[in-house]
């Protein structure tokens, strides 16, 4: 009974498999990352070394139907030192109208922001001790919370999307309702390839004041073995008028190597607090194998307190220095 229970049970499993691979076309990847991190600071809760490690596993099942609609499911399974779990899962609905993506997905605003501080594929958080939300040009956003997402179909090289966040309507959990939208251009000026790109996330609270507007706007531009970013990003709530301002620059030395620098400023021009929060770093990437890199971050930053309510009570500044191993396969 056993034999026979345990022959139907892979004879189903064999059919289930052959019928599915006839439907959607499957394929699985992710990475594997390794880091060591060292720290100098003012703070000796922030002072030390550690290390780290982050993993993902993504199933992508991709299917196109006979009216032309490309239907993808994707789910990411992402463990770190802590804890284990799905970090993505979204269902993506394309064709001649654009594409929608239903699900725990990036946002449209993360999809389309420049950030300065990315400029060789792995950047490092030496953040120190500050209450500003702003540390990079980057985004406040949602993050990968469950959204519905539409994006523009291509026109030349315009494109555009927008995603709406609904967490609920009950008042004493302080749900927020978020829209984030984004668009990019990118064209040829003088043989250098130019990103002209912007993001806006606007998340209204249910019940109370604690609304937030971010923004953030770029130009990216290539030009041989050379990338140059600059961006703007801002962040208004109560109490809170921040603004972060970035360049960016990478070099391609060759196949295997590109090194990059960058830096910023922070600042909250409320007046109430007159907070300020500086980084500056330098990266470099080496391709020791197919699939196998390595990257080295170093970040020097400062944090000055301000003044006022709202501002934090700790000054910091200090270096980090991360080196990194990933593989992705």
């Amino acid at each position: 009974m056993r034999k026979l229970l345990l022959g139907t049970t892979a004879i189903a499993a064999a059919a289930t498999l052959s019928a599915n691979a006839a439907l959607a076309d499957v394929s699985i990847g992710g990475y594997y990352e390794w880091s060591y991190m060292s720290r100098g600071s003012d703070q000796a809760t922030k002072d030390g070394t550690s290390m780290g490690v982050e993993s993902e596993i993504k199933f992508t099942f991709t299917n196109k139907t006979d009216s032309g609609l490309d239907i993808k499911m994707a789910v990411e399974l992402q463990s770190d030192d802590t804890d284990t779990e799905i970090d993505e899962s979204s269902l993506s609905i394309g064709g001649g109208f654009g594409r929608i993506v239903l699900g725990g997905d990036d946002n449209a605003a993360d999809n389309y922001a420049i950030d300065v501080e990315d400029v060789v594929g792995e950047e490092i958080q030496a953040t120190g001790v500050t209450t500003l939300s702003l540390t990079d040009t980057d985004l406040e956003t949602t993050g990968d919370a469950n959204k519905i997402t539409y994006h523009l179909p291509a026109m030349g090289g315009f494109s555009a999307g927008i995603s709406y966040t609904d967490n609920g309507t009950d008042s004493t959990t302080g749900a927020q309702d978020s829209v984030e939208m984004g668009a990019k251009y990118v064209m040829t000026a003088g043989g250098a390839s130019v990103t002209i790109a912007g993001a806006t996330s606007n998340t209204e609270q249910v019940s109370g004041t604690v609304d937030t507007e971010s923004s953030n706007i770029g130009v990216s531009v290539t030009s041989g073995n050379i990338t140059a970013k600059i961006a703007q990003a801002s962040y208004e709530a109560v109490s809170k008028d921040e603004e972060a301002n970035g360049v960016g620059v990478s070099f391609k030395v060759s196949d295997a190597m590109t090194v990059g620098a960058y830096t910023l400023k922070v600042e909250d021009a409320t007046g109430t607090t007159d907070e300020e929060y500086s980084n500056t770093g330098g990266e470099v990437a080496y391709s020791i194998a197919s699939g196998l890199t390595a990257y080295l971050n170093i970040s020097d930053y400062d944090y000055k307190t301000g003044a006022g309510t709202g501002a934090g009570t700790t000054a910091d500044s200090g270096t980090a220095t991360k080196l990194t191993i990933k593989a992705t396969f």
